[in-house]
């Protein structure tokens, strides 16, 4: 018995194909959809895509358009607005300016139903420019303001929630607006605190010109006018000789009565005897085939719930609990918000990374164990790091926070573990701060004098290029080390803004072995210092710096006892956690950079 599987299952390939194709013209799914339940609610929208090389006319042409019109109504002309639909609000609608002969001005952001008659707000306004050749969609600059948005290429940033994309705009490749769409949960907020509704209307076409209808997907259909999903759908089926054939006739009139001779020549009025005239008529046959076209339209509003927290700064009811007692017991965010509320609270030191990850976040050092994390909404979040390296934090600097930072810090956030850091104690609670400096901080301090000294000794630069310590400092921290992998990338960032970066061609030449050539930077620095101190102390100053650069080669190519010998090197215990084993390979280096430093440049000096 010959075997059928394969002609079975070619043959309901071709149903699915068929039943696709005929849901796509019917638009099944898209009907469905509702822009008010969507993440991105299109403002405007013209979009026409055509899909192979047949023309308009021809079988075999396929096409798809989607145009879309908003205008924000307020509550007293909501039963006016319901009437509206893609006639008054689409596409064919824009926002201009208008200037009226008795003086009244209509300004661009306002919608009139009738003349002189404001009744809503336009969001998004079109800018003509007949003289340098296109048209521009512009966003209301109200909106824009409000929200505190940037514009970065084609999108609508917002920096104090983390750069998110709020709003952004499509452009064709020859610079043609298709669409400006904004986020729904940035929308509504704008629309609550002005208390405004949107109101869409939007038209969705689809068109595929077939030799026949018989044998294909769209057998059996027939042309129809439904209700369908809170809109109106059209299905038309016409051959293409309705659509592009048919009689045609043309009318021409002429005048007789100029000379063309004549300098300057002046018409007078329209006459019989001064005009001629001519008829033309015919019938044209269309192409042969059938166009089958899908068409809906729809109106909806996209409401607020009444809150607006980022224009109107309404409470936020979705704040974060944090952690408060040893016991696991939590607080919401609002008991905390205030500078009287006298707690702490604990995070995991993984919060930092978290955050400077992120654009926009910056890491500042105040004391040995105190800093602050410097965010976009504008804040500077104090912290200490206490006995337990975690980090403590006053409540209410946690609290005052935007809402999606506090989600993110409540993530990392612990029960109270080894008391509140005693630096920050005494900053917050004493108002002495401690005088000690991170050793972050001493690290580039040390760099810099280092390199003062020799320029003042030696006349030569000992880098070969400058850095920005501030945007250096935030890749070179403690808290980047949280294993063994991120401990040797950190060393690898150290030997990168002080190895990497030094003047090796100016060190070869005060170097006693010149005429090695193949020294490396580290090496040359360790000539020159055995200069003046001789080999075997020059070599034990520099050993955290040679152990930095051993680590960051195991970094790409890790090997156990290599790994274990360059962490001896460097000085680290490795019984230590990994963010102690970070803040003393930053310490160990800086040390030794500093006594470079001195025992170059000062007599009688010693390690």
């Amino acid at each position: 018995m010959p075997d059928r599987r394969p002609q079975h299952t070619g043959s309901l390939l071709l149903i699915r194909r068929r039943q696709m194709n005929r849901d796509w013209l019917l638009q099944t799914r898209e009907t469905r959809r509702s822009f008010a339940n969507a993440t991105w609610v299109p403002l405007r929208a013209f979009q026409d895509d055509e899909q192979g090389n047949a023309r308009v006319t021809e079988v075999g042409y396929v096409s798809e358009f989607f145009g879309c019109g908003s205008v924000a109504f307020p509550p007293q002309q909501r039963e006016v607005a319901e009437k509206l639909s893609w006639s008054d609000l689409g596409i064919g609608h824009s926002a201009r300016p208008y200037a009226y002969e008795d003086g009244y001005y209509s300004p661009i952001d306002q919608y009139q139903y009738n003349d002189k008659e404001p009744i809503g707000v336009e969001l998004v306004f079109e800018h003509e420019q007949p003289v340098v050749g296109g048209t521009k969609w512009i966003l209301n600059p109200d909106l824009v303001v409000a929200l505190r948005l940037v514009k970065e290429g084609n999108n609508w940033v917002r920096p104090e929630e983390d750069f998110t994309v709020v709003a952004r705009e499509v452009l064709d490749g020859g610079g043609k607006y298709r669409l400006i769409e904004i986020k729904r949960e940035f929308l509504i907020d704008y629309l609550a605190a002005r208390g405004l509704a949107l109101r869409l209307s939007y038209y969705r076409q689809r068109v595929e010109n077939v030799a026949s209808v018989v044998g294909t997907e769209y057998e059996g259909l027939e042309n129809q006018q439904t209700e369908r999903d809170g809109g109106r759908f059209e299905l038309l089926i016409r051959s293409l000789n309705d659509v592009y054939g048919g009689s045609w006739a043309s009318f021409r009139v002429w005048r007789t009565d100029v000379d063309d001779d004549e300098d300057a020549p002046v018409l007078g009025p329209d006459k019989d005897d001064n005009t001629e005239s001519e008829k033309s008529e015919g019938v044209r046959t269309g192409p042969d085939g059938v166009r089958v076209e899908g068409e809906f339209w729809k109106d909806e509003w996209i409401d607020h719930r009444g809150q607006s927290v980022r224009v109107r700064r309404d409470t936020d009811h979705s704040l974060p609990h944090f952690i408060v007692e040893t016991d696991g017991t939590r607080a919401a965010s609002a008991t905390l918000d205030s500078e009287d509320v006298g707690r702490w609270l604990w995070f995991r030191p993984s919060i930092v990374m978290d955050l400077l990850c992120r654009r926009g976040f910056t890491l500042k050092w105040y004391t040995a164990e105190t800093g602050a994390i410097r965010s976009t909404s504008g804040y500077a979040t104090h912290f200490g790091i206490n006995s337990a390296d975690l980090l403590t934090i006053y409540a209410y600097d946690i609290a005052r926070l935007a809402a999606w930072e506090q989600h993110i810090w409540a993530a990392h956030n612990v029960p109270p573990d080894g008391k509140v850091s005693g630096e920050l104690l005494a900053a917050q609670v004493k108002t002495q701060p401690a005088s000690t400096h991170s050793v972050e901080e001493l690290l580039f301090v040390s760099m810099r004098l280092l390199e003062r000294g020799f320029r003042d000794r030696f006349g030569v630069d000992l880098f070969s290029h400058d850095i920005e310590d501030e945007l250096a400092m935030q890749q070179i921290s403690r808290f980047h080390s949280k294993d063994q992998a991120s401990l040797l990338r950190l060393a690898k960032e150290i030997i990168r803004v002080l190895s990497d970066r030094l003047n090796v061609r100016e060190l070869r030449k005060l170097s006693a072995h010149a005429e090695k050539d193949n020294r490396g930077s580290n090496k040359l620095l360790q000539d020159i210092l055995a200069k003046q101190v001789g080999e075997e102390r020059a070599r034990k100053v520099l050993g955290p710096v040679v152990g930095a650069y051993d680590m960051r080669v195991g970094d790409a190519h890790p090997t156990g006892s290599k790994i274990g010998d360059a962490l001896k090197l460097a000085g680290i215990d490795e019984s230590r956690s990994f963010l102690r084993k970070g803040e003393q390979l930053i310490h160990n280096v800086g040390h030794s950079v500093w006594w470079v430093g001195k025992l170059l440049f000062e007599k009688e000096a010693q390690p």
